[in-house]
């Protein structure tokens, strides 16, 4: 079983870069919290680039990239949807190291829900081999439901991705453990398929304390909830109290 301290943290830029956007400036910098992100021990980074560049642009992807090339050992996470440009031409260029394909609509706020695998399996299918081909590992974003989660491993990619919104509306409520139990169950069927699990979506300081606990989890990418805090505690401060949590 794979121990809490081995899970990685990818630190998710998005709200950085919708806080830069309010503004015709570059600050806050998207790269400088990169690099703030690698210097507080980090394992990756992870951007979603969306059609509207509400967040991240297409130009931060690729300056993104750049940093990384003084750090080999950090993991490049791009998200997004394969079935909107230009995220393929992003990817052809970029090749980053995890791609997470993820079934967003382009007017939706953010994330919520995983794929269909019977509705859209065909057509992303082909993508995934050539995602592989350009060197990217493939994680599929997917809610805790084992009917679909069985269905992936047709598909070809290395890895999913839980959305973890429901459980951490859960926590919320006072009902973790019950939250909890199916998606440990997912991610049980998942790795007796062969693939690997990430997970994403709301995880915050208090709530991953329990999801961390998933076993042979291999990644966490937040965003939202780590910027929140870096308001209180500092950039570097916040991705530590993460690695912190995760180390348990």
């Amino acid at each position: 079983m794979t121990s809490p301290a081995n899970i990685h943290l990818s630190v998710n830029l998005n709200k950085v870069a919708m806080l830069r956007n309010a503004r015709p400036l570059d600050i806050p910098s998207v790269v400088k919290m990169g690099e703030i992100s690698i210097a507080a021990g980090a394992h990756g980074l992870t951007v979603h680039p969306r059609p509207d560049e509400r967040h991240i642009r297409r130009t931060d992807v690729y300056d993104l990239a750049t940093l990384l090339k003084a750090h080999p050992t950090i993991e490049y996470n791009i998200e997004g949807n394969p079935l909107e440009p230009p995220f393929m031409e992003i990817i052809r260029e970029v090749r980053p190291d995890q791609c997470t394909l993820v079934p967003d609509d382009p007017t939706q706020n953010t994330s919520d829900h995983g794929w269909d695998i019977a509705k859209d399996g065909a057509q992303i299918k082909p993508i995934i081999a050539e995602l592989q081909q350009l060197g990217c590992r493939v994680s599929l974003f997917m809610d805790p439901d084992i009917a679909q989660i069985e269905q992936v491993p047709q598909l070809g990619c290395e890895r999913i991705e839980l959305y973890t919104e429901p459980y951490a509306t859960a926590y919320r409520q006072g009902q973790a453990d019950e939250s909890f139990a199916l998606y440990k169950q997912a991610a049980a069927c998942a790795q007796s398929l062969g693939l690997g699990v990430n997970g994403g979506h709301d995880l915050n300081l208090e709530n991953l304390s329990q999801f961390r606990e998933i076993p042979n989890l291999l990644e966490v990418s937040i965003g939202h909830a780590l910027t929140a805090d870096a308001l209180e505690m500092g950039y570097a401060n916040a991705v530590k109290a993460y690695l912190k949590v995760l180390a348990g």
